[in-house]
């Protein structure tokens, strides 16, 4: 046996040798690394790794001494990118050079990792917080599942993949017992995409059981932290190789534009996995001083078996915004869906097997709220719930959630306050208010909807807000880089919004502009941005949550007056604030009620800092160091050191 010493004293071409065994036996699935036998042949020969085209290709050292490896994957999985394009002519995007067969890039770097390894090959003793190899759970009913074959699609952008089409259970695609499906429709054209999979209380069952035994199985309980951080990393990883197949799958789905899919949504997921992915060793308890007879510590763990229900406007990002903390902390999930945007979650979970998650730690279902979501709010092995959506689905899973007393996250509907002073910098105010209630077609739940404006500025405010929602804000598919607003997500959504717009009219506030669906061809759910002024605040459109491109601008005469008409509204998601007055934009934020306030600006969240609301708002908070509190709890641990009754 080699001693430690002697070990980091080898020559490095020796080093090289036994790194080269490493690369070769991770490549091997269902081979044990400490085989040696099994690998002894291959250790003379040089560094083998995939290339892109399945031949074998030298591997490279780096400058630091360590290894960059291609993953030997298995052939594409459902989910994967095609190689095939269309011709340049058949698209309005370029091919990119990231849109091509996923290959994982791995580091095998000199240092821990390395050496946890080459222990392995050596058969050292093995530490007790060394990481477990993931294995497979069983799960007994699989076996009585078939599986759900994908479809290949094309979407009108010439993207070409393969789209999962059942629900992910144990790293599966699977059919529904329940025999329900959903359909998902391009908003644009109202024509049908593709069907997938609804699961019904018998699916929701099966879900929870396989997170309920993953979360205690050692594939994962006993996974070190710092290595769970890297499968999240391996995930932000992939889902950036694949975020222009990503981003067309929701503008497909969604009806957002591309543009705001890719650069918006995507980088938002990316960002918050890799955020999270760094918390993940940092989840820790304390020590804290009592007596001299005793020592107490706490431990924070996970809170077991999480039920995730995320809503249609930001698919992948809001998916982000849960499954990060959730991971870091190390609980088990079951993800539900919307039903209007069934597709590109099922995208994700291909890439989450690929990367290696064990298991049952994700499982991601579609269905049906009334059904597939109340029975996973209700099931008695689900621990926590976090919901996204309308504040009245929300009191409902309050209610049902009361019944095994849940812990649960809910951030639901917003009617937020834009003030506008006199002071402020009048261009910058009405660029912010037109993008904080116009982009995502105002499918926005911290949308700031009311925009109240002093008295002094008002004429001055509507006109050039009117001026910029009529040059940038133009409506039209998503596919087109000249569209800033596309269609609706559904067509009950749509209806929603040009009723709202009617009840504006009859409550007698002044119409501004818009007002009308916006024909393309005579299809899709097309609205023209709306503009509302001179509106009272006991009117519907000032108190009710529309979520649509509608806007209501109303006046104030002095920051009191402000403050007042911003917290007249039962809900209390966000607020922002116009000025150039140092004491007075603290002072204002301070007094309005509500989760969060911008100050100069408006919807620039991060995933590094807090986010939700008060009053029908919501409960709890997402994102930063406060989204892990959610997703962990506390257990205090009292030693006695010589206390004698």
């Amino acid at each position: 046996m080699r001693s430690a010493q002697a070990l980091f004293a080898m020559p490095l071409q020796r080093v090289a040798r036994l790194q080269r065994r490493i690369v070769i036996a991770r490549a091997l699935p269902g081979r044990t690394v400490a085989s040696r036998a099994a690998i002894a042949t291959w250790s003379s020969s040089p560094p083998i790794e995939a290339s892109p085209g399945g031949a074998a290709a030298p591997a490279q050292l780096t400058s630091d001494g360590s290894r960059r490896a291609e993953s030997l994957l298995p052939s594409r999985p459902a989910g994967s990118i095609s190689n095939q394009r269309p011709s340049a002519t058949s698209t309005q995007f370029p091919a990119s050079p990231r849109r091509q067969p996923r290959r994982q890039l791995t580091t095998i770097p000199d240092n821990t990792g390395f050496y946890y390894s080459l222990r392995r090959l050596l058969k050292f003793p093995s530490s007790s917080t060394s990481p477990t190899r993931p294995r497979r759970l069983p799960f007994a009913t699989m076996a009585t599942r078939s599986a759900s074959e994908p479809v290949d699609l094309q979407a009108p952008n010439g993207v070409r993949y393969t789209q999962p089409t059942g629900i992910f259970i144990n790293n599966e695609f699977v059919k529904a017992t329940s025999g329900q499906t959903i359909t998902s429709i391009d908003p644009a054209t109202e024509k049908d995409i593709a069907t997938v999979q609804a699961a019904g209380a018998e699916d929701v069952d099966a879900a929870v059981q396989a997170a309920h035994k993953a979360l205690r199985d050692p594939s994962w309980k006993q996974l070190a932290p710092s290595d769970r951080g890297h499968l999240m990393n391996k995930l932000a990883d992939a889902i950036e190789v694949n975020k222009e197949t990503l981003a067309t799958i929701d503008a497909w789905d969604n009806g957002k534009p591309y543009a705001e899919a890719l650069g918006g949504d995507l980088e938002e997921s990316i960002t918050t996995f890799r955020y999270y992915a760094g918390w993940a060793d940092k989840v820790f308890g304390q020590t804290i001083s009592t007596t001299h007879q005793k020592f107490a510590y706490t431990l924070r763990q996970p809170i077991g078996v999480v039920g995730q229900i995320i809503p249609w406007n930001y698919p992948l990002s809001m998916a982000a915004w849960k499954l990060g903390p959730a991971l870091a902390c190390g609980n088990t999930i079951v993800i539900k869906a919307a039903e209007q945007t069934p597709l590109s979650i099922l995208f994700l979970a291909s890439l989450i097997k690929e990367v290696g998650f064990p298991p049952g730690v994700v499982n991601i279902i579609n269905g049906y709220g009334k059904e597939a979501g109340s029975a996973l709010v209700e099931h008695p092995k689900v621990d926590k719930i976090a919901f996204t959506g309308s504040t009245a689905t929300a009191r409902s899973i309050m209610k049902m959630a009361s019944a095994t007393l849940k812990n649960i996250t809910l951030e639901t509907g917003g009617k937020s306050p834009l003030l506008v002073f006199d002071d402020c910098d009048l261009e910058q105010a009405v660029k912010w208010s037109h993008m904080g209630i116009m982009s995502n077609q105002g499918q926005i739940c911290t949308a700031t909807s009311r925009i109240l404006v002093q008295d002094s500025i008002y004429d001055k405010f509507v006109e050039q807000f009117t001026q910029t929602t009529k040059t940038v804000s133009r409506v039209g598919d998503q596919w087109s880089p000249e569209t800033y607003q596309g269609p609706q997500v559904s067509k009950a959504q749509y209806q929603r919004v040009l009723d709202y717009i009617e009840v504006g009219k009859s409550e007698g506030a002044k119409l501004v502009s818009g007002g009308k669906p916006f024909d393309i061809n005579s299809k899709g759910f097309f609205v023209e941005p709306t503009i509302f002024t001179e509106v009272k605040s006991e009117m519907r459109i000032f108190q009710e949550e529309i979520f649509g491109p509608v806007v209501v601008i109303s006046r104030f005469s002095d920051e009191a007056e402000a403050v007042g008409r911003a917290n007249d509204s039962t809900y209390g998601l966000g607020a922002a604030v116009f000025t150039t007055n140092l004491e007075r934009a603290h002072r204002v934020a301070a007094e309005i009620e509500a989760g969060m306030v911008w100050i100069n600006s408006t919807q620039d969240s991060d995933p590094r800092v807090p986010f939700g609301g008060v009053k029908q708002s919501g409960v709890g908070r997402e994102l930063g160091e406060a989204g892990l509190e959610a997703y962990s709890q506390i257990k205090a641990v009292h030693v006695n050191m010589g206390n004698r009754i």
